[in-house]
């Protein structure tokens, strides 16, 4: 018996490991589906290279075939292993722009404003700058600059205000709008992922209980079907089942979370009853809301060795000067995320906030680094995303067996407006990369292998070539509509003592990487989870 029982060890998942467990009379389980992080290329930021091929530390996930581009199947990594995807990002320390969360709180969600998160944003982290308005330094979260940057981000930035737009020091401060360097989740030069932030500090309290390689079957009901009991799950062969006198909180991702929940018997009646799932409690927005940020880049060659590609001098002839770099000084190639500069711009000057990101790639990259003989040579890649598209899609079931993987129906470009904003992100990206800065660097555009000269031009490249850039949101929404599935206190509608927390919950995408909103969230909730449980307590005395 728990009090309380956390399924998933991701971004959000180790906070509240973390949070709840600070209390030595809390009891605290965590389950999680992948295995310890242990493996160097978690701990080494070039390792991500490896992780987005690894077999074990990554679910690889693959979409239906996706009908607005060219019915192809994306991929979809998400991280499999204490910290989750946390541990296998690109480590960029993004919060989003303010309007994202004063929208949430428009929409009906009572305390979720950005002046109500940016507390807990601060909490959170640990700001190697210092301490201001916007930033904490005393939290778990080590957020730092390169100490190096790398001769090609120096140009994308130049070549930024170049194409008219602001520089920009810190896309988490006042202003989120321009073209800078971005900030990471490392420490001394090792990625700083959630479980090494939150969950390597509380895992030896006695009070704590982590278990990985578990993977959640369902949850349990009461006999009356109106409150959560317990969790059911698998492990070498063998099932296990474990009880939550407070609560249990979903907090394993956009996919996984409505997966156990329909699992569970909650969600749409025809898609659970089309499974054989009985249901205990009819909620149709599960599954339903999902959001992601589409990408699509340019590629080019680069006339200088100054990229991180596949190289004889990164290979061979520099790799004691770069284990030097590294392992003495804490920098350099090994210490890279290579996507050390971006920026946030608008499609239009009509915008009132920016619509587009870019990430800057030190390498040569198609399918998502996989294909290796692409990466060989010196080049450099412009990432390019739409930031709030309009398009949904959905997260079902293949099968009432929990060990398959749940069906991803991203439906890109669905809504004409997303095409016409990635449209005018290519054109901007254009900009930048044909400005003086690039002018010794650039050499032949590899990607795409057509000219683009017009509109149709590079509706076809998009059509082509545009994948995820890894930030599904929006499958267990908050608030209070019809297809909401949690409210403001991010409790299951019509259930008791159940909560999803993780970036699931967003009832919109944020304008940016995901990872540090999801940690906010959670801090966030634990808050919330104390004080009800400190009511409760009240109540029954």
């Amino acid at each position: 018996m728990y009090d309380y029982i956390i399924v998933g060890a991701g971004s959000a998942g180790c906070v509240l490991a973390n949070r709840l467990s600070e209390n030595p009379k809390n009891k605290v389980c965590v389950i999680e589906a992948g295995s310890k992080d242990w493996h160097p290329s978690i701990k080494l930021p070039v390792g991500i290279a490896w992780l987005m091929r690894s077999k074990t530390l990554n679910w690889n996930y693959n979409t239906q075939p996706e009908k607005n581009l060219n019915n192809r199947r994306l991929f979809w990594p998400r991280g499999k292993t204490l910290g989750g995807s946390s541990a296998s990002n690109a480590m960029v320390y993004i919060r989003g722009h303010k309007q994202d969360y004063d929208h949430w709180e428009s929409l009906g969600n009572k305390g979720w404003s950005f002046n109500d998160l940016l507390p807990y944003f601060r909490r959170s982290e640990h700001q190697e700058r210092g301490n201001d308005k916007f930033h904490g330094s005393h939290g778990p979260l080590n957020v730092q600059d390169f100490k190096v940057r790398n001769k090609l981000a120096s140009a994308f930035v130049k070549a930024g205000v170049q194409a008219g737009y602001r520089k920009n020091q810190d896309f988490n401060g006042p202003e989120q709008e321009g073209i800078g360097f971005y900030q990471v989740t490392q420490k001394e030069g090792r990625r700083c992922s959630s479980a090494a932030a939150f969950l390597r500090s509380s895992e030896q309290r006695d009070n704590l209980t982590i278990i990985t390689k578990a993977q959640v079957s369902h949850l349990q009901f009461d006999k009356k079907n109106e409150s959560i009991i317990g969790v059911s799950f698998l492990k070498n062969n063998k099932t296990y089942n474990i009880k939550a006198s407070r609560e249990v909180i979903v907090s394993s991702g956009a996919i996984n979370s409505p997966q156990i929940l329909m699992l569970s018997g909650i969600g749409e009646k025809n898609e659970l009853e089309k499974h054989g799932i009985e249901v205990k409690h009819e909620l149709n927005g599960v599954g339903k809301n999902l959001q992601d940020h589409l990408d699509v880049m340019l590629v080019q060659k680069s006339l200088t060795a100054d990229s991180y590609g596949l190289t004889f001098k990164n290979l061979i002839t520099h790799t004691p000067y770069h284990l030097y770099q590294y392992l003495v000084k804490k920098r350099g190639m090994f210490s890279s995320n290579a996507n050390e500069a971006g920026g946030f711009v608008k499609s239009e000057p009509s915008q009132a906030i920016p619509d587009l990101q870019f990430h800057f790639g030190l390498a040569k990259l198609r399918d998502h680094g996989r294909n290796l003989s692409f990466m060989m040579g010196d080049g450099y890649s412009l990432h390019i995303c739409n930031l709030r598209p309009k398009s949904r899609g959905t997260i079902s079931l293949n099968s009432a067996n929990p060990m398959d993987h749940a069906r991803i129906d991203g439906n890109y470009l669905s809504a004409e407006e997303d095409m016409d904003t990635m449209i005018k992100g290519v054109k901007a990206g254009l900009k930048i990369l044909n400005a003086d800065a690039f002018d010794k660097h650039r050499g032949k555009q590899l990607t795409p292998e057509f000219q683009l000269n017009s509109d149709a031009d590079i509706r076809r490249h998009i059509h082509e070539n545009a994948e995820t850039i890894y930030h599904p949101v929006g499958t267990c929404k908050m608030g209070n509509d019809k297809m909401a599935v949690v409210n403001e206190r991010l409790q299951v509608h019509g259930i008791k003592r159940l909560r999803v927390v993780d970036a699931s919950i967003m009832p919109t995408l944020i304008g940016g990487n995901t990872n540090a909103p999801a940690i906010a969230i959670a801090e966030k909730a634990a808050d919330m989870i104390i004080q009800d449980a400190q009511g409760l307590s009240a109540r029954m005395v």
